[in-house]
């Protein structure tokens, strides 16, 4: 499945850029058309602006010197080529063209990207870090060169995270933590395409639709209006464990989007009057509205909450461009910091009310509402790195305890919240019909659909660091212990 995956998605993409070939070419089937090497110097023609060296024709000889001739470049850009062989690729195994196409993708696309989000996200910079040592010996300096390529590879990644995160955080609960699971529900593309334009995306309504609807619409609205090559099919994410790979492929695209969209200085600035002005505004409404309504029933409390959100979130579109992540490399202006400042201020106000009337719900909603939360942090959580397998270990055996024990509590909550009657003695409404929609939605497209895949995403996991441990173990296992006994007597130990 994730060969698949990965093998269509590179495919796709690889195509989005031979289209800028003179003249253009398109590859049929990655294994078979990259063989002779032509396709391959192209896609690195486009990429680098370059004119690479190469034979014409298609003989044995004049393909195995065309890929060649590739993997020079490749190694020229200091680009790790590991396993990666010219037979390997003449051959066409897939497991060493995906990995060759992959190391192109990384480089070229996500790596170039990340990189204008370095300073942002205050990752080290490739360029900046190089300069540290110029006068060191040549040999010293290729070490370090390649330490700081290995770095710099694990922030490009962070940095897209961490972008992606930036995108979704203006759209409430939308959480992202990795590039698997996260986009699974279809929510994180639609809360990204409605950052970048707003009001091409009802964000209220994708809560309501099932992961597979979501994605179908974001990938048609990223094509349609953003002119997103769409690389991925819902298939292939609305699954327990998709393909991180591909998934950043796709991502990335969003942040080229957001690189190329133009924007003066002078607008920019301007926009960022515009909305720190709003952002008093909002702060002030809300601080009135708290002392307002201090003495007011729950239920009129939630009634003023909704009706300021609806104004709040209708009057945010037309600053999302503004307070979403920066566009250019430079180092954002003071003025920038301080609307993102002031934004995540208002947004920590709204979010502090909201958890104080979540405390006020009537039994026995509020403990289920505890729970709810309960649930969702467990499942918004990072999963454990599996570069300790051991740590990783203990810590998704402790999840998957700590999964097992609320979901004993799924039933009795879940007959609870539907059986709830929203009356008091008086026959009025104890809580906002509203938010019993919403945990009723939270828990069927949260929790419902989502339970056994996050259930047996830990098992994936415990499983994945035991074999790595397992693995690690047998690898320096490797001399003579002299007898069966003291062979039992260190896997006993272990």
């Amino acid at each position: 499945q994730r060969e698949f995956t990965q093998k269509k998605t590179f495919t796709s993409w690889i195509n989005s850029i031979l289209a800028k070939h003179t003249p253009p070419s398109v590859i049929s089937d990655l294994y078979t058309d990259i063989q002779q090497g032509h396709l391959l110097l192209d896609l690195l023609e486009v990429l680098s602006g370059q004119h690479l060296p190469r034979e014409k024709g298609f003989n044995t000889f004049q393909c195995r010197s065309n890929i060649e001739n590739a993997l020079t470049f490749l190694k020229s850009r200091s680009l790790k080529l590991i396993n990666i062989h010219v037979a390997d690729i003449i051959e066409g195994k897939p497991s060493i063209v995906l990995g060759l196409i992959w190391t192109i993708i990384f480089h070229f696309h996500i790596e170039e990207l990340a990189r204008t989000l370095a300073c942002t996200y205050n990752q080290p910079s490739l360029d900046c870090s190089s300069a540290v040592d110029s006068s060191a010996k040549p040999s010293r300096s290729a070490k370090k060169s390649a330490k700081i390529k290995e770095r710099w590879k694990m922030s490009a990644t962070k940095a897209l995270l961490l972008w992606a995160k930036e995108q979704c955080s203006l759209h409430g609960s939308i959480s992202v933590t990795d590039f698997k699971s996260s986009w699974r529900s279809g929510l994180a593309f639609l809360a990204i395409i409605q950052t970048l334009r707003p009001g091409l995306v009802d964000l209220e309504k994708a809560k309501a639709r099932s992961n597979k609807e979501n994605l179908k619409e974001a990938f048609r609205i990223a094509e349609l209006e953003l002119n997103i090559p769409r690389l991925l099919e819902p298939e292939d994410v609305d699954i327990v464990n998709p393909d991180e790979k591909s998934i950043m492929t796709y991502v990335a695209q969003f942040l080229q989007y957001s690189k190329n969209l133009p924007e003066s200085e002078e607008d920019m600035q301007e926009k960022v009057r515009e909305a720190m002005g709003w952002l008093a505004a909002q702060e002030e409404k809300l601080a009135k509205l708290l002392i307002d309504t201090e003495n007011e029933t729950y239920y009129q409390k939630c009634k003023e909450m909704m009706s300021f959100m609806e104004t709040f979130n209708q009057e945010k579109n037309a600053f999302l461009p503004v307070l979403s992540s920066k566009r250019s490399e430079a180092e954002p202006s003071e003025d920038q910091k301080q609307m993102r400042e002031e934004w995540d201020k208002v947004i920590s106000q709204i979010n502090e009310w909201k958890a104080k009337l979540d405390q006020m719900l009537p039994s026995p909603l509020g403990s289920i509402e505890a729970w709810l939360q309960e649930v969702e942090h467990l499942q918004a959580e990072d999963l454990p790195d599996l570069q300790d397998p051991f740590k990783a270990m203990f810590l998704f055996r402790e999840k998957v305890v700590i999964f097992k024990g609320l979901m004993d509590c799924f039933d009795a909550h879940l007959d609870t919240l539907q059986s709830f009657k929203n009356k008091d003695e008086k026959n009025m409404p104890l809580v906002l019909p509203e938010k019993l929609e919403e945990m009723k939605r939270r828990w069927f497209s949260n929790i419902h659909f989502t339970n056994s895949s996050t259930f047996l995403e830990y098992h994936y996991g415990l499983c994945s660091a035991i074999a790595n441990e397992v693995t690690l173990k047998l690898n320096i296992w490797d001399m003579k212990y002299g007898s069966k006994e003291s062979v039992e007597s260190l896997l006993e130990n272990w």
